[in-house]
């Protein structure tokens, strides 16, 4: 019988101002200062856990999120996936909220609905990004049996990833809050899968 594997999921931290309230899917920004000090502190809190394998988005900010952890664990070699970026918002990309309201019609908060209905113009819909996100964590499954794997990555990312491990449409996924530096926890063993954490923030949780 195969052994179960943890599976922490690890949101970067807060992106740079300009681009909060905003649709930044592919666009490759950077952490605002305090996206930084929040990597150090969800590091800081993970140096007590025995990873066996780190896996992230390649993009800027996943990967200075990735630093400070990477740090902490010099033994391991983290792997990049580039299918681990983040969702493709097509024209939403780098409107603000309000923008993609006047512009669009659509509110913020439906955006997961807008992609289930293959709706955001020229972005990715919930089934082309399932395609991709899927074979990232089939790898995962495959190569790790039994071992606790961090997987440092996207918001959207995140919500995918727990639909596919708890066979959710990826909609009922923004009953989930999944804030900067948040760290959830899924075990997926080989006849159930549990959550053990979900969006637990140790740079405001953690003393």
């Amino acid at each position: 019988m195969k052994a179960t594997t943890r599976i922490y999921l690890i949101r970067h931290g807060e992106v740079a101002v300009a681009y909060h309230r905003t649709f930044g899917g592919k666009i490759d920004m950077e952490l605002s200062p305090r996206g930084v000090e929040q990597a150090k502190a969800t590091a800081n809190y993970l140096r007590r856990v025995r990873f066996d394998a780190i896996y992230a988005s390649p993009m800027r900010r996943a990967q200075q999120t990735l630093a400070p952890l990477a740090a902490e664990f010099a033994e391991l070699v983290p792997v990049n996936l580039a299918d681990l970026r983040e969702v493709d918002f097509g024209e939403w990309t780098g409107h603000t909220w309000e923008q993609v309201l006047e512009k669009f019609g659509a509110h913020a908060f439906d955006w997961l609905e807008k992609m289930d209905q293959a709706a955001i113009p020229g972005g990715e819909s919930a089934a082309q990004f399932r395609a991709r996100v899927e074979p990232c964590l089939r790898r995962i499954l495959d190569q790790h049996h039994g071992q606790t794997v961090a997987v440092v990555c996207h918001g959207g990312v995140i919500r995918m990833l727990l639909a596919l491990l708890l066979d959710l449409p990826l909609v009922v996924t923004g009953r989930f809050e999944i804030e900067y530096a948040s760290v959830s926890v899924v075990d997926k063993g080989p006849l159930r899968t549990e959550v053990q954490l979900l969006n637990f923030t140790p740079w405001r949780d953690w003393p």
